[in-house]
């Protein structure tokens, strides 16, 4: 007889036998009791007959028609590339007949010469002149803006140190004021920065209209009937470059410019320009020989 233990022991281990089977392909696990193969005992494993699987069928050929555009409301349609309507056929009415004209003078070889505006703006006396007049002018105005900033905070400081003293209509009487010289200031010094732009364009345009001049100068004193921008051409031999000829003569006749002072308008500057002589009316007083700055707006108090 079997002890209870041991028997315990071996069925233990065939139950676990046969899950490892069963988790394998081909093999199933008989029923308990009964025999479920050739000699009817419990726990035998035999493969699992394989089931015979038909011939896969022909499937039948479907031809699928394209499902039809969805037109779109405003004439296009969706999801499709409309092809591009044929040109239209215009008919133009018959051209007219070209009336001759008579032969003109044919123009000369052409002498070609190059040179770089940037490279004379650079080198020219009178572009770096106006260019730190204009720098020197925009630092001016910047450290009035600071100071005038600074003496608004301390304004400020000194109002909200006083409200405890003064009555409501004091207080609202020295914040006007205080409003009113941040109001004027601030147009103040917009009214500079409109000016230094004015004058840099006043200085550019006596430049460049002088630059034109002494083009066609040295152009016609080498022969050259025609002078082409640098960046223009893609290449040409020294010769043809009459840029350092032209900032020679540009320094020479031009040295400096005449600017608006600090703080004057082009307006205001131009109308005491000394007016050419003989266009002067008889009783007019004699124009001032220098242009002379109106006074400006008064420092701020603080």
């Amino acid at each position: 007889m079997m002890h209870p233990t041991r028997a315990a022991v071996i069925a233990a281990g065939l139950l676990i036998s046969t899950s490892a089977l069963a988790q394998q392909p081909g093999y199933f696990i008989p029923p308990a009791g009964g025999g479920g193969g050739p000699a009817g005992g419990a726990g035998q494993v035999r493969p699992a007959p394989q089931p015979q699987r038909p011939p896969p069928r022909p499937q039948p050929v479907v031809r699928r028609e394209p499902p039809p555009p969805v037109v779109d409301p405003r004439g296009a349609s969706a999801g499709a590339a409309q092809p591009e309507a044929p040109p239209v056929q215009v008919q133009l009415p018959p051209m007219r007949d070209l009336p001759s004209i008579p032969r003109g003078p044919t123009p000369p070889a052409a002498v070609i010469g190059v040179l770089g505006i940037p490279d004379i703006m650079r080198s020219a006396t009178a572009a770096q002149q106006v260019e730190k007049t204009i720098a020197d002018r925009r630092e001016k105005l910047k450290q009035d803006a600071d100071k005038e900033a600074a003496v608004w905070r301390e304004l400020q400081v000194a109002l909200a140190g006083q409200r405890g003293t003064m009555t409501p209509d004091q207080i609202r009487a020295k914040e006007k004021e205080l409003q009113d010289r941040v109001t004027n200031a601030q147009r103040g010094f917009r009214d500079r920065n409109r000016f230094m732009q004015e004058a840099a364009q006043v200085g550019l345009a006596q430049i460049e209209r002088t630059l034109i001049a002494v083009i066609r100068q040295v152009a016609e004193s080498r022969g050259m009937n025609l002078v082409m921008h640098r960046s223009q051409v893609a290449l040409n031999i020294n010769e043809f470059d009459i840029t350092e000829p032209v900032v020679a003569q540009l320094n020479k006749v031009l040295p400096t410019v005449e600017l608006p002072a600090d703080g004057v308008s082009a307006a205001v500057a131009a109308s005491q320009v000394p007016a050419p002589s003989g266009t002067a009316p008889p009783d007019a007083p004699p124009a001032p020989t220098q242009v002379v700055a109106p006074p400006g707006p008064p420092p701020p108090r603080r």
